[in-house]
């Protein structure tokens, strides 16, 4: 077949960019639509804050004049740094089942990272680990929650067709609140809680910027050590709050103090993919936002939305070793079903995070779809 490849420069080449999955994914049923304002805001190198420290390469693919496959390349200079590599990412991956076309596309990412001096490629992350990465391996029988990716069973083979090889693998578990959770974890839980000074709330609405600021104290420090973490710039995570702002119930958002201090938190949410499933053209106007609002905030709310996606726990480095993650558990565990959530998904998990997957059993997690990461040495 005759594919043409163009890098994505202008207003016409980015809106085919943006609408090429409702071509992959007209009939899928599972498939959420991305809200289009969102996805051009993550790749606006302008306004996004994380293109101060990273470079772009974007992609289409034509046919006959149709737009049938896109990717990204990324070089992040933080990434680089931190970790000592010379690693380049691939992200917003999209294509038709055809070998060729992935081979086409996959050719000029490796040829435009090779000239940037990179060795490995790596991917799919959109744009990075602080943002939606992994591809869907396992579990395509149910919709993708908040900030999770998805796509067809068939973007894997292609892939390590290519060459790519398998990296790290990621979890995701369902957790039920109605099922009867270990008693050894929440009697552990209660012992600890009551021989600390441990505090539990919720966070606080109307300072929600200070609360950001206490919170982003602790990210880099409790996830430094994470394999493909990356500390956030403060611009970074004042702009990803901005957006969860918008689809957060503090409620769901926990912070732990010992004696005053911030020590951690905890983050869920709502999984407002629920609510955006609804939403078919992947526009707000003129009718999505009236959707978008009836579905989570007005009186349909419990209706559509009845699970939530527990994201990430936060602990300082400090404080591991104190029974803090525990804690933090159950209280979700309490909490998610009151506030009309008795399901959530707790996403995503490394593999090899042992203490988090076992956890995760106690709770009687299920465990409902795996997300792998791809390697290629250059």
């Amino acid at each position: 077949m005759s594919y043409q490849l163009k890098k994505v420069e202008s207003k016409s080449d980015w809106a085919d960019f943006i609408d090429l999955p409702w071509t992959i994914y007209r009939n899928d049923s599972n498939w959420v639509p991305p809200l289009k304002i969102a996805v051009k805001d993550m790749l606006d190198t302008q306004k996004n804050p994380f293109f101060k420290h990273a470079t772009m390469y974007p992609i289409v693919a034509y046919r006959h004049g149709k737009c049938v496959g896109r990717v990204i390349g990324v070089v992040d200079d933080n990434h680089n740094h931190f970790h000592k590599e010379k690693t380049a990412f691939f992200g917003f991956f999209e294509v038709i089942n055809d070998q060729e076309l992935v081979n086409l596309l996959m050719d000029e990412v490796q040829s435009w990272a090779k000239s940037k001096g990179m060795s490995v490629l790596r991917g799919p992350m959109n744009p990075s680990t602080n943002h939606e990465c992994g591809m869907l391996v396992d579990g395509f029988d149910d919709p993708p929650t908040v900030m999770m990716t998805y796509n067809p069973p068939y973007y894997g083979a292609l892939l390590e067709k290519w060459g790519m090889a398998k990296a790290k693998d990621m979890f995701a578990y369902n957790v039920d609140g109605s099922k009867k959770v270990s008693e050894r974890l929440v009697s552990h839980a209660d012992r600890l809680k009551k021989k600390s000074d441990v505090v539990i709330r919720a966070l606080n609405s109307k300072n929600f910027d200070t609360e950001v600021e206490k919170i982003f104290e602790i990210y880099n420090d409790a996830w430094e050590d994470n394999w493909g973490f990356v500390p956030m710039e403060p611009a970074e995570f004042r702009h990803l709050a901005k957006d969860l702002k918008t689809i957060y119930d503090p409620e769901l958002c926990l912070i732990v103090e010992v004696r005053g201090e911030i020590v951690a938190f905890g983050l869920s949410l709502p999984d407002v993919n629920q609510a955006i499933h609804k939403i078919k053209n992947g526009k707000l106007l003129p009718t999505g936002i009236f959707k978008l609002l009836w579905n989570t905030k007005g009186p349909g709310k419990k209706k559509t939305i009845n699970r939530c996606r527990i994201i990430t726990l936060g602990i300082k480095k400090a404080y591991r070793e104190s029974g803090i993650g525990p804690i933090l558990y159950t209280e979700y565990l309490k909490r998610g079903p009151s506030l009309g959530y008795p399901i959530g998904e707790a996403s995503w998990v490394l593999e090899d995070n042992k203490p988090m997957n076992k956890a995760l059993e106690l709770m009687c997690g299920e465990r409902t779809k795996v997300y792998r990461i791809y390697d290629r040495t250059l």
